[in-house]
């Protein structure tokens, strides 16, 4: 990634109080999101694509870097800035061979020796969590709630940019930033705010004031 990130949003439609993932992206955007994934995992192929085709248009007119979650052909269709993988999905090396050098290629890790083997493989970024107990993805219990000792661990092992996922918030996202993290994603924490927006400023405030502290 080419600049810091403060906030990352994940779609969720079924975690958005009601409203369209494009109403939350778009508020998302103005409250100062860095990066959006589209991830939408109970929705159809079909759907995931016509979304992606609104977002996409959506993150380029404000310059917002636009991945998708777990599916590369989606990705390539609408012209995505990258893609997010997690342990089913393609290697990482398999989803750079079809995006091209210049893509953005996350990881989900929740081990610091799975964060240097992604690393090792050529992600761009990794996502480390579930740093706290979460309810918007199940989550095998191995890999949840690995906490902010987890995180330092993987910044100290890696240099790629890490974003702690998994149960963040405004009042938690600082600790996470203190611990190493260059940010955090979310999903319920704004999309299911009844301000979107000012959910987003709250937590790149957050996250300012974690940096400050380390």
């Amino acid at each position: 990634m080419n600049k810091p990130v403060n906030t990352y949003l994940v779609t969720q439609a079924d975690l958005s109080a009601g409203r369209s993932s494009e109403t939350v992206v778009r508020e998302a955007i103005e409250g100062g999101v860095d990066v959006v994934q589209l991830r939408e995992k109970h929705a159809s192929a079909r759907e995931r694509y016509r979304l992606a085709r609104v977002l996409r248009e959506l993150t380029t007119e404000a310059g917002v870097p636009f991945v998708v979650n777990d599916r590369v052909d989606i990705a390539v269709a609408v012209d995505a800035d990258g893609v997010h993988l997690g342990d089913d999905d393609l290697p990482v090396s398999a989803a750079r061979a079809q995006l091209g050098e210049n893509a953005l290629v996350g990881r989900s890790v929740s081990t610091v020796a799975a964060a240097r083997r992604a690393a090792e493989a050529g992600a761009d970024y990794l996502g480390v969590g579930a740093v706290f107990s979460t309810s918007s993805k199940d989550v095998p219990e191995d890999e949840s709630n690995v906490g902010v000792e987890t995180v330092a661990a993987v910044a100290d092992a890696v240099e790629v940019p890490i974003v702690g996922i998994g149960g963040i918030t405004a009042e938690n996202a600082g600790d996470v930033v203190e611990a190493g993290a260059d940010g955090v994603a979310v999903v319920s924490e704004i999309t299911s705010a009844s301000d979107p927006e000012t959910a987003t400023r709250r937590l790149v405030s957050a996250v300012e004031a974690g940096r400050r502290k380390r």
